[in-house]
């Protein structure tokens, strides 16, 4: 039940955020800087989002206990070697052993192609911006 209540406590406000974002989609008012600012803010929360579930992935805060509950064994020697990889904050790892990564396979692409969204969010608000500001000033002869 505590699932389903969790999934309903974000799935109704994301909805909602949702719909106002691809309002002025469906309208044709999407070409406006607010629009893209409003787009790249929404992929700098999505970063957040998905950097917490990586940061965060397995069952507890022992790392040696979310592996074994996800049924792999816990190799101390390459955790002992690679100590750094489950400390850093891009790309994000936490692995059991050499073949097992308890930060899901999606995370790091989807920081990348968020990042980037974001980026190219901001510069299209900023040309449309010049643009429009050169278009309603004349210049003087």
């Amino acid at each position: 039940m505590g699932v389903v209540t969790t999934g309903l406590c974000l799935a109704v406000p994301a909805l909602f955020v949702l719909w106002l974002w691809g309002r002025p989609v469906l309208t044709g008012r999407w070409n406006t800087p607010g629009w893209f600012v409003a787009t790249a803010g929404l992929s700098i929360v999505a970063i957040a989002v998905t950097w917490f579930v990586g940061a965060f992935a397995g069952s507890s805060m022992s790392s040696e206990e979310s592996c074994r509950q996800a049924g792999v064994s816990d190799d101390s020697a390459y955790r002992a070697v690679h100590w750094r990889e489950s400390s850093r904050w891009f790309p994000l790892h936490d692995r059991c052993n050499a073949t097992y990564d308890l930060v899901p396979a999606w995370v790091n692409p989807a920081l990348v192609l968020l990042s980037l969204l974001a980026v190219s969010c901001v510069g299209a608000a900023v040309w449309l911006a010049v643009v429009s500001h050169r278009t309603t000033t004349s210049p003087v002869p």
